[in-house]
């Protein structure tokens, strides 16, 4: 169940959207990647370079180079591998350069679709996506094509799982560190925030003695799409041709999965 959170004396707000729990989604292509370790690490790393050279090298000092790190430790990377990347920004200042570009387009069945991607040869990046989107029934669209139809938010998941808390305790705790609504399902709790109070938020829940299976900053999809048995079999090799592309980082849909 969704609440939105609208003031910080009302417990329930007005439902959103039901049964679209993005952590499920995110559970299910987690799980499909368990085999892929490397590649998900090798991106990581990129994540964690790029973010450390554009600030400080330094988690403590650096929130979105703290956040990556700490992406890249719920994905269970060696602390080895992190340090690596961040030593390799802190020394290199004529090496890799890489470029964040954002690609938009359609999928089977006119899902909405948006690729995040750090490239150091964007003719290279661009030729790949292309084709994954070509060969699956899709088609790359104009830059703003799709990206109204998605909100920049703060995510944050909260698992249940041995966790002695009850919806509106929850609730009360999200209003409290300055959420702007959460969903619920057996699973887990999912908080969304402005993406500018993110970092306030997850901190006043932290010092609350939660602990997070997920926290970033994300887009999520206003309206979903359902697709038919032969397009959702295209839209999962289009996903999982992107997903094994080096350059790309993120990709968001409002793909309805099942």
């Amino acid at each position: 169940m969704c609440y939105i959170i609208v003031g910080k004396t009302d417990l329930r707000g007005v439902f959103r959207m039901a049964g679209h729990s993005k952590w499920k989604n995110i559970q299910r292509r987690k799980n499909a990647q368990d085999a892929k370790k490397g590649k998900v690490f090798q991106k990581l790393a990129k994540e964690i370079y790029v973010a450390a050279k554009r600030g400080l090298p330094d988690p403590d000092a650096n929130p979105a180079l703290r956040l990556v790190v700490e992406k890249a430790k719920a994905a269970n990377m060696p602390n080895d591998n992190i340090k690596r990347a961040i030593e390799k920004a802190r020394g290199n200042q004529n090496g890799e350069n890489y470029e964040e570009i954002v690609y938009e387009g359609y999928g089977p069945g006119g899902v909405a679709i948006m690729v995040t991607c750090l490239t150091d040869n964007k003719n290279r990046t661009a030729s790949n996506v292309r084709m994954a989107f070509s060969k699956n029934g899709g088609n790359l669209g104009e830059t703003g094509c799709v990206s109204y139809l998605f909100d920049r938010k703060g995510y944050l998941v909260i698992e249940r799982e041995d966790l002695n808390l009850d919806e509106d305790d929850m609730l009360l705790q999200a209003i409290e560190a300055g959420a702007e609504e959460m969903e619920t399902s057996e699973e887990a709790f999912e908080i969304y925030t402005d993406p500018e109070n993110f970092m306030e938020v997850k901190e006043n829940l932290e010092k609350a003695g939660f602990a997070f299976a997920t926290a970033e900053i994300t887009m999520v999809p206003q309206t979903y799409t359902a697709l038919d048995d032969e397009q959702s079999a295209k839209m999962e090799k289009l996903l999982d041709m992107l997903e094994d592309n080096d350059d790309v980082q993120e990709i968001y849909h409002n793909y309805q999965e099942a």
